[in-house]
């Protein structure tokens, strides 16, 4: 059986195709097919076609992730599949871009652009994976959407806090720990000192959770209020914000409980086993990995999401350890708050953040190697489709202890022992002769030669 290519890029409108086969070769020219009906029914007929005069071929397609312009016509040769022998793949821009690159096209079209999408499956197999239903399409929808509807409250909160400096500083001291419904249902009323200044203290306590105890607090803050901006322009922005601000907190709060009961995921329920890990940020981690079977270990997903550290060195340079932050950063936004949760609620998370303390990490650090190790479980529980048991995971990681050994060799060096007579700066002398006295350390006394003091002398001036 003979395996054929399909490249399609997507554009906004149209896609153009082009078929090559194992050797990149040109198999079908180039063309180009409307996002309609009428050109979903042509791609059809073309599949059609081309298996007839070749009855034992298998055709692999792909299509570049562009947001969503792709969707339409991979749901259409989704369902073609029933008919041929056909399988499909949503590759990452960014993969197909680099090859690109790597192959030097100097000149890039929609023609070049499907050319390089059906030359990325056949250079790299290994990083396709083919899906086989849209299973997480709609969930990664409603999570985009409630992503969106997120940033849209951050952005206005942000703007909010400016405004507040100069209508009413005072309030931003209930500000501190996130702005809460109460104040922002005052602040439809009274958005300014000014107003607030001159309200009754009934009107006030009118407001959910406004004690009155708080209520003369505000008041009298208001009538000190060292505020400066109380004009009518000012105080309608401040009042649309806040309004704004609870209806997207109601919106919010409405798609996260739809979502609860539209789709129930066994994948999603095995997240959600872990403590402190809810049902919106178990579809946000589902939707941002995927099928947990792209993954060979859970160093990949680590590494997909920007969670592994990161260690580089060369030459001489020096280098340090730090948190690559060069994958998917949806994800590690929602594995920073649920580390955050997991350090005060989950006892294995706060056992690795104590321990991390301990060797001497900042805070900062320790809470990104929770972060990997919530990465890891996640991948754990998702491969073996168990739900999380602490107890497991202790035993792994006793299992996994290194055992220690007396000596400790440099593979690297296996061909040949340091040289002090080679050409090396000075920094790499140093680091040499620490390898050197850790390894004369690490060997038993019996075996280990100490030389007199009178010898030592004598080879310290030889080297002066």
């Amino acid at each position: 059986m003979q395996t054929y290519f399909l490249g399609c890029d997507v554009s906004k409108g149209y896609a153009d195709f082009i078929v090559l086969d194992a050797h990149k070769r040109s198999i079908e020219p180039s063309f180009q097919l409307d996002d309609t009906f009428d050109g979903h029914n042509r791609l059809y007929q073309f599949l059609k076609d081309f298996f007839a005069k070749r009855p034992t071929a298998s055709l692999h397609a792909a299509v570049e992730s562009t947001g969503g312009y792709e969707n339409n016509s991979m749901h259409a040769m989704l369902r073609f599949k029933q008919d041929f022998n056909l399988k499909i793949a949503r590759l990452n821009p960014a993969g197909v871009n680099h090859h690109g690159k790597a192959s030097f096209n100097r000149v890039v079209t929609d023609q070049v652009s499907a050319k390089s999408i059906a030359e990325y499956l056949i250079a790299y197999p290994e990083n396709v994976h083919y899906e086989t239903d849209g299973t997480l399409g709609s969930l990664r929808r409603k999570w985009k959407f409630i992503t969106s509807l997120t940033k849209q409250k951050t952005r206005l909160l942000n703007q909010l806090e400016k405004l507040l400096y100069i209508a009413n500083p005072e309030l931003l001291l209930y500000c501190k720990d996130g702005v809460s419904q109460w104040l922002l249902k005052l602040l439809e009323l009274y958005p300014t000192a000014s107003l607030l200044a001159s309200a009754s203290a009934e009107a006030v306590q009118k407001i959910p959770y406004v004690t009155p105890k708080r209520t003369s607090e505000l008041i009298e803050q208001a009538q000190r209020s060292i505020a400066s901006a109380s004009d009518a322009v000012t105080q309608d922005t401040i009042s649309t914000i806040a309004t704004e601000i609870l209806h997207l907190e109601r919106l919010i709060n409405k798609q996260i409980a739809q979502l609860e009961k539209e789709k129930s995921l066994p994948e999603i329920e095995l997240i959600k086993s872990i403590t402190s890990i809810g049902t919106a940020s178990a579809v946000g981690l589902l939707t941002s990995m995927g099928p947990v079977e792209r993954y060979p270990t859970s160093k990949h997903l680590a590494a997909y999401w920007g969670v592994h550290p990161k260690f580089k060195t060369s030459g001489d340079g020096a280098s340090c350890v730090r948190m690559s932050k060069q994958g998917r950063g949806d994800a590690r936004a929602i594995l920073y708050m649920v580390a955050i949760n997991a350090i005060t609620h989950n006892p294995l998370i706060h056992e690795v953040y104590r321990n991390n303390l301990k060797k001497g990490k900042c805070k900062m650090d320790a809470i990104g190697v929770c972060m990997h190790k919530i990465a890891r479980v996640v991948y754990g529980i998702l491969k073996n489709k168990t739900p999380f048991d602490p107890e497991i995971d202790r035993q792994n990681r006793m299992m996994a202890l290194p055992k220690k050994t007396a000596t400790s060799t440099d593979k690297s060096r296996r061909f040949q022992k340091p040289d002090k007579k080679a050409p090396i700066s000075r920094r790499q002398t140093i680091k040499r002769k620490e390898q050197e006295m850790s390894q004369d350390e690490a060997m038993p006394s019996s075996t280990r030669s100490i030389p007199c003091p009178s010898c030592l002398v004598r080879e310290q001036s030889r080297d002066s």
